[in-house]
């Protein structure tokens, strides 16, 4: 049996990185994750149905904040201290991400500190960070506090502290949709490796980004899948055309069914022998009101499919959101937000379901999401429904790649 390198995944989301993980040979130990929402859908998918976690029995099997764990767990993670092959996983992004309002008070940035004590307290072999592009950008407004929180990650964890050993660190953007994911979704990845380890070894970090651009060609090859994917070969077998059923879990809602895959993309993510329905799970259309359809209907006859609805156009079509996209079948997704009403089907006059959602975020089939399906209000602060979960995610198709890589690093030190 091969040997499984072990992991512990932070601020895991709905699991999109952990089941990369998984599916590259890697042990998860526990995963940290705030929302009960979110929690929910890792739990089901990575815990009770594959058993991909080792967990721990002084941690509850629930959802955490990370900052109760160092406070109330201080003794049982300086008991891990070095034997740990990685921790994975980023702080949320919101704070730092273009496609909102950026924050540089947003309380959720200051979970970095957190982040980077965690680091300091267990001494994993090797970190993976993940974060949107803003995270490298400068929070220009602010003339105290501007700066990229990407160079302060960097130099934090590259310093050594007093009981611990700093890590040689590599950051680089990468745009997922190189990598055979069917949307443009460019990430901060991070990769670090402990200076002990590494003093012979110093270019493994660099030899990460060189190994998972090199190796995506024969990884989607072996899997049936071309490098560039597009949003018609990732979803054209959901349409609501195909026809509805009552949804399973949202009373009064229509769930859509399978028409026959048309695509290698569609039979490699459609691949589950536990199902045989001809609904796919959190496949719900939303109920659009005749005003709303009637705008969808104008802007899939008139608007450029592929581009924001901007300024004159807005009038013209009189658009009242912030921006709002009419899709192009024929390129990969823009990258996909927690508001799914930013976004209209490239040929069908409504807002993709959270099943569409998750096929652009190569999540398979079989893994079902939990939770709401939307929140509105106050509570998109608190509650983390199924859009923005899958808004939020790794899309495990990369996490995949990139945990290869990364246990040929671990076991080769």
């Amino acid at each position: 049996m091969a040997i499984k390198p072990t992991y512990i995944d932070l601020f895991a989301g709905c699991g999109g990185l952990s089941l990369g993980l998984h599916n590259a040979g890697w042990q998860g130990l526990f995963a940290i994750e705030k929302s009960p929402f979110a929690f929910e859908t890792l739990q089901h998918n990575l815990i009770d149905k594959l058993n991909h976690f080792d967990w721990p029995e002084w941690l509850p099997k629930t959802q955490h904040d990370i900052n109760e764990i160092l406070k109330n767990n201080s003794e049982e993670l300086y008991n891990l201290r070095g034997k740990i092959d990685m921790v994975a996983g980023g702080p949320p992004c919101q704070g730092f991400s273009t496609a909102g309002k950026r924050n540089e008070d947003d309380s959720r940035n200051g979970l970095i500190a957190s982040y980077i004590n965690f680091i300091r307290i267990v001494q994993p072999k090797i970190i993976f960070f993940e974060n949107v592009k803003g995270f490298t950008q400068r929070f220009e407004k602010n003339k105290t506090k501007g700066k990229k929180y990407s160079e302060f990650v960097m130099k934090s964890l590259s310093r050594k502290v007093k009981g611990s050993f700093g890590y040689n660190v590599v950051g680089k953007l990468i745009d997922f949709s190189e990598y055979g994911i069917p949307q443009k979704r460019t990430r901060f990845i991070l990769v670090g490796i402990r200076k002990d380890i590494s003093l012979s070894t110093p270019n493994y970090v660099e030899t990460f980004f060189e190994k998972i651009k090199s190796n995506k060609e024969a990884f989607l090859l072996s899997k049936g899948l071309s490098i560039n994917t597009n949003l018609e070969e990732a979803i054209s077998d959901l349409l609501m055309i195909t026809g509805s059923i009552p949804c399973p879990d949202s009373v009064g809602f229509e769930s859509g069914i399978y028409s026959s895959p048309v695509s290698c993309y569609q039979k490699f993510l459609r691949i589950n022998p536990e199902n045989t329905s001809k609904n796919a799970d959190s496949h719900r259309f939303a109920k659009h009101g005749n005003e709303t359809i009637q705008l969808f209907q104008l802007l899939l006859n008139n608007a450029v499919k592929g581009k924001k609805v901007t300024g004159l156009k807005k009038e013209e079509f009189n658009v009242k959101k912030r921006s709002i996209t009419v899709l192009d079948p024929q390129s990969p997704a823009p990258t996909l937000t927690s508001h799914p009403d930013d976004y209209i089907h490239y040929i069908e006059p409504r807002i993709l379901t959270v099943r569409e959602y998750a096929r652009i975020q190569t999540f398979p089939d079989w893994y079902e999401m939990k939770g709401k399906y939307t929140t509105g209000g106050i509570l998109r602060k608190k509650e983390v429904p199924r859009y923005t979960q899958l808004g939020n995610a790794i899309p495990p198709l990369f996490g995949e790649q990139a945990g290869i890589v990364l246990r040929e690093i671990t076991l080769s030190t």
